[in-house]
């Protein structure tokens, strides 16, 4: 079972979005899911999936679920660190097959064990990740993607940069939220009090107020290769925490 110990800011108003900035709510529109495979992809093991991705210790191996067949890795620099690492790791018939390394930014303050609304870090975890969306039209994601002018993303983040297409596409960390809804739904199962709307989101050059942020090819990367008939989960933390 994945675990969710911990949560990243929410913002107060529920007419605002979490993430490296906030924006209006407006109507969505959502793509329905593209039709998976109903077994798994040519090349995927059988063998235990929580085996070959370097830098993972054996706790954090053993909550990554065996029919796991894709695993996005942030590694952060240190805890209270917002610089990180991106991989995706593919399993195949030999073991975890790693793709390119992209650098990364997560939270301000770093990383939580048990993150409270408004500390400024990521959570650390193994999450399920099961929708997509963003303010920019469908670029192909295999995830379910709700395309919604609620993405709209204004102001500047915490270096003075412009925060505008920081959610042109994002995929949902399923941290305090409920699989099978739009990032943009508000539902937070262990109570607003522990945060929600942890996404993966595009890139605005500084820290974010817990979710992970890479450049906009590598979301487009991610939306038309993460496959929900594989499994999809995102092991994510600084890299002594991630050897456990």
């Amino acid at each position: 079972m994945i675990q969710r110990r911990t949560a990243v800011a929410l913002l107060a108003s529920p007419l605002l979005l979490t993430g490296c900035g906030g924006g209006a709510e407006a109507t969505e529109r959502r793509t329905p899911t593209r039709p998976a495979a109903p077994a798994p992809a040519p090349g995927t093991s059988t063998e235990p999936a929580a085996r070959g991705i370097p830098g993972l210790g054996r706790e954090r191996l053993a909550a990554i679920p065996e029919r796991c067949g894709q695993a996005v890795v942030v590694t952060g620099r240190g805890k209270d660190s917002p610089l990180c690492t991106v991989v995706l790791h593919e399993r195949t018939t030999t073991g975890w097959q790693a793709g390119a390394a992209w650098p990364a930014h997560n939270a301000l303050h770093g990383w939580s064990a048990h993150h409270m609304n408004g500390d400024l870090r990521s959570p650390l975890g193994v999450y399920t990740l099961s929708d997509a969306g963003g303010l920019l039209a469908d670029p192909g994601s295999r995830l379910p993607y709700h395309h919604s002018g609620g993405f709209h993303s204004p102001g500047t983040g915490f270096e003075g940069e412009p925060l505008e297409g920081s959610f042109d596409y994002v995929i949902a960390i399923d941290y305090n939220r409920r699989p099978g809804t739009s990032p943009l739904d508000w539902t937070r199962p262990l109570g607003p009090e522990r945060g929600g709307g942890v996404w993966l989101h595009v890139d605005h050059g500084g820290p974010t107020h817990g979710c992970v942020s890479v450049a906009k090819a590598h979301m487009r990367d991610l939306l038309r290769t993460l496959d929900p008939g594989r499994h999809p989960v995102v092991v994510m933390g600084y890299a002594d925490w991630l050897a456990r």
